[in-house]
């Protein structure tokens, strides 16, 4: 599934580059969706990048992460815990972006100069729930760093969080900050007793 969203959206993404009229009837746009009830872009923006290396790190981290999550999925397919390992993933990935966008489109909806796009929102979702099962495995910051996913974690929300009041960069942190903190907590959705798998593992290390 991961490869999957991956060639769907590079596609997709590649095609808009060179088409601006594609281009801005998929992005995001709160005023849009509020006012003309253009629905279809809450999920359409996450399959839009602004240019390559906007594709590039979102695809990168998608796949660096995607691939684990969708083990995960399969081993507590395995043992019981859920019952598809594909619709869990698909609708991780999709919920995440759609929840991603709802501080977006309330802040932003009588703005009909204020578009986003990129499955960040989604991408973030991905990483965290990697983070939830494996919180003390490390992610290296950069390609270069290593640093424990929680730790990261929390650096990553504060960060965003910061950005977001400051909000003065054209990058959609709520959507970053939203879509993280969904993909913590889905696992604990899926089933409320994981939180010991990711409890044990920090009380192991404390």
């Amino acid at each position: 599934m991961t490869i999957l969203l991956i060639v769907i959206t590079s596609i997709i993404s590649v095609i808009a580059f060179n088409r601006r009229e594609l281009f801005n009837k998929l992005q995001l746009n709160p005023y849009a969706v509020y006012h003309k009830k253009e629905w279809y872009r809450i999920i359409s923006h996450g399959f839009l990048h602004a240019d390559w290396i906007h594709l590039f790190i979102n695809m990168f981290v998608l796949y660096s992460f995607g691939n684990s999550v969708e083990s995960i999925f399969k081993q507590l397919a395995t043992e019981g815990i859920i019952k598809s390992p594909v619709l869990s993933f698909v609708i991780l990935y999709f919920a995440s972006m759609v929840f991603a966008t709802v501080t977006t489109i309330k802040k932003q909806k009588d703005n009909s100069w204020y578009n986003s796009v990129g499955a960040s929102g989604a991408v973030s979702a991905i990483v965290f729930t990697h983070i939830f099962f494996f919180p003390l495995q490390a992610i290296e910051l950069y390609a270069i760093i290593p640093i424990p996913g929680i730790i990261l974690g929390v650096a990553y929300l504060a960060y965003s969080h910061y950005m977001s009041k400051r909000s003065g960069d054209n990058v959609n942190h709520d959507a970053h900050f939203i879509g993280a903190v969904f993909g913590f907590l889905f696992p604990i959705v899926l089933e409320p007793k994981l939180i010991n798998v990711f409890l044990g593992q920090l009380f192991n290390f404390l």
